[in-house]
């Protein structure tokens, strides 16, 4: 009846990966009434989320109503997927989200993701705040909800890209989302990364959609494009532009990394508290 905790780190020629934490708690014997009952009981004590005496089935997880997927990780969640968070407390509603608990050690509530072009993202000002799309596909979680988790303390974001067998990821160790009466004013800083700062552009621009452009420097870029974003004139980088598109500008495009006129395949932005570390959540 002892809880450890564990922690395994891998090397490789002198490069290490992220830490991997999870717990277990060992459980007492039992009589031998049959192998098949002792192999069962040995499984369900020792496994991290489904054994009876883990903190989910205790009911005393370190966060009973979760904020974001970092809260949720410490809970001992260990798998990526959906999960309920609770932005504004117990009594608060529940809203669904998908959480990342695999890159960079983990605890990432990720906001938008392209993948196979089966939504559509030139949407109205109204469609962006709400949120649309399928969470295990393709979606925007939504910039009123954006705003409300990225103004609860310093927040980090993590931008991953792939195309083909290339990947690259952003890191911004300073984001946020202003509220809507500031026009979802987008704050990003602090890059690093492999993909190239073509986030930087983009700091300290309001939100535009198809049918709304707050600050507009000439031409309607969420028209021209396509897309809803923090345009400016008009972009670096264009996650939410027309998918598959190679040509006039028009795809999911980040400059820095595939140039203009290469659409990525697979976009993920997600973001996790700034005061998280992957080495020491266990």
């Amino acid at each position: 009846m002892s809880r450890y905790t564990v922690l395994v780190q891998g090397e490789r020629d002198g490069y290490y990966t992220s830490v991997v934490t999870t717990e277990f708690i060992t459980g007492k014997k039992c009589k031998v009434i049959s192998p098949y009952l002792c192999i069962f009981t040995s499984i369900l004590f020792n496994h991290p989320v489904y054994s009876p005496l883990s903190p989910h089935s205790l009911g005393k997880l370190r966060f009973p109503f979760p904020t974001e997927c970092s809260q949720e990780l410490l809970n001992g969640a260990l798998q990526s997927g959906e999960v309920d968070i609770y932005p504004q407390g117990k009594e608060g509603q529940v809203v669904r989200v998908y959480c990342d608990m695999e890159t960079d050690g983990g605890g990432w509530t990720v906001f938008q993701r392209r993948m196979n072009g089966k939504m559509d993202f030139y949407r109205s000002w109204s469609e962006y705040t709400a949120g649309f799309g399928n969470l295990s596909e393709e979606f925007w979680l939504g910039n009123e909800l954006l705003h409300n988790l990225t103004s609860v303390g310093p927040v980090s974001l993590r931008v991953d890209m792939r195309s083909g067998n290339d990947t690259a990821y952003a890191h911004y160790a300073n984001f946020s989302v202003d509220s809507e009466e500031r026009l979802y004013t987008l704050t990003v800083s602090g890059y690093t990364g492999t993909a190239g700062d073509s986030m930087r552009y983009h700091n300290g621009r309001p939100f535009s959609s198809r049918d709304r452009d707050p600050d507009p420097l000439g031409l309607h870029c969420a028209r021209a494009y396509m897309g809803g974003w923090w345009y400016k004139n008009c972009y670096k980088t264009n996650l939410n532009g027309l998918y598959g598109i190679n040509s006039n500008n028009q795809g999911i495009v980040w400059i820095d990394w595939k140039g203009k006129d290469s659409s990525i395949p697979f976009t993920e932005m997600k973001f996790r508290p700034s005061r998280f570390s992957p080495a020491t959540h266990g």
